[in-house]
């Protein structure tokens, strides 16, 4: 299992520098569905390259994490969430306590506007992520705790404002975080 670890590192580095910037646009930007939609078909009817060899990759070792979460990103960008969802999930069961995998089967769900979906995988990471990765892990809590306030803002009012203070713990400076809280305690 030593390999695995120094692969696991080196998979978290490498997401969060070529994925972070998609996640953090994504989070923060509402996309046209009618877009999204012509993506996808264009996607589907349009072999694309990456996708095509990392499914290679992963036929001839089914668990090469590093490969399957480039695989996800992959399907991410083409905007295929279906696909990426259960890659997410394939690397969930071989890395169970890999937090990163939940936050971005949360982050497709929601792109595939599954709120339930997305609300339990948020809640999964946020259970996952171990104290020692609390540091760098800080903005991606944020906005999963915010993800939950917003999400319980009708019905569970109390939670909420739980959720958005733990939101605001993590980045003080979340804009849309500080108005929801304002929302929630006016």
């Amino acid at each position: 299992m030593k390999m695995p670890k120094v692969n696991i590192k080196n998979l978290f580095l490498g997401l969060l520098l070529v994925g972070g910037a998609g996640f953090a646009h994504a989070q923060t930007t509402q996309a046209d569905s009618t877009a999204k939609t012509a993506n996808i078909a264009a996607t589907s009817q349009t072999a694309n390259p990456t996708i095509e060899g990392l499914k290679k990759q992963i036929e001839a070792n089914p668990k090469d994490a590093e490969s399957l979460a480039k695989l996800a990103t992959a399907y991410q960008e083409a905007s295929d969430w279906t696909n990426a969802i259960d890659t997410w999930k394939k690397i969930s069961a071989l890395l169970p306590d890999w937090a990163p995998s939940y936050y971005s089967q949360a982050y497709a769900y929601q792109s595939a506007k599954d709120d339930t979906n997305a609300k339990l995988a948020y809640e999964k990471y946020i259970a996952t992520v171990k104290p020692e990765e609390v540091e760098q892990n800080k903005k991606n809590l944020a906005y999963a705790y915010f993800y939950l306030a917003f999400t319980e803002q009708q019905s569970n009012p109390n939670k909420a404002k739980e959720h958005i203070a733990k939101s605001i713990q993590y980045d003080p400076t979340n804009q849309d975080a500080i108005k929801l809280s304002k929302t929630l305690n006016s």
